[in-house]
């Protein structure tokens, strides 16, 4: 019966509301309007004035996470600072010892020279040794070779080889490997196959760049 009669008044309260004097109003109505304008002032301020605060604060969110991941990062290579300049210790050595491995522009001739005589000491017979321009890249230059000899197999696989293990770079590649018939000595005499090879191929040095070509390298690159 309270609980009947606690709704009945309530109700009560609500009829008859005179909107033109809400100061009369009974006080749960009254409660209820303060609520009701509380809230649709704090949505409407929010939807009106908050907006780019809020978007202000996105941001600031988002600018908050990144200088955390980067100090984290930096931390990390703090941490780690005396293993990185080991590893650039190794680095600039074995780029030390690559750069020995390349000649310079005065001592080409002998390099291509010591490729033909690796041919030659294996009986090799040289139908082409021709050298190609030049090719400079930004901290180096390729100096490809086109060569054409003619041997057996044997001799043509040790001739690779020793270029291989040459102490300056030098890479063969484009490789074509054919058989060789010679031509009969007489017109009715038949082609009969020797067992010769013939190897068309790139052989491809590499030298360090002179500082004048370095210079225009890196000029014309900027």
């Amino acid at each position: 019966m309270d609980f009947t009669f606690d709704l009945q008044r309530l109700k009560n309260d609500f009829q008859g509301l005179n909107f033109e004097d809400p100061g009369v109003w009974p006080l749960t109505p009254r409660l209820v309007a303060f609520a009701a304008l509380f809230i649709g002032t704090i949505v409407l301020g929010g939807l009106i004035d908050w907006r780019d605060q809020w978007g202000t604060l996105a941001q600031a969110h988002e600018e908050e996470s990144t200088l955390r991941d980067s100090w984290l990062a930096k931390k990390r290579q703090a941490v780690n600072l005396d293993e990185y300049r080991r590893q650039l210790e190794t680095i600039n050595r074995q780029i030390d010892t690559l750069v020995k491995q390349l000649p310079g522009k005065a001592e080409m001739d002998s390099l291509l020279s010591d490729i033909n005589q690796a041919g030659l000491g294996r009986g090799l017979q040289f139908d082409l040794f021709q050298p190609a321009p030049d090719e400079l890249l930004e901290f180096y230059a390729a100096v490809p070779v086109k060569i054409s000899v003619t041997g057996s197999y044997h001799d043509i696989g040790e001739f690779v080889s020793d270029v291989a293990k040459m102490p300056r770079i030098v890479t063969i590649k484009n490789l074509v490997l054919t058989t060789e018939t010679p031509n009969p000595k007489n017109k009715n005499e038949k082609a009969v196959y020797d067992g010769r090879l013939r190897l068309n191929a790139t052989a491809e040095t590499y030298r360090y760049l002179e500082e004048d070509e370095l210079a225009r390298q890196q000029g014309g690159k900027k």
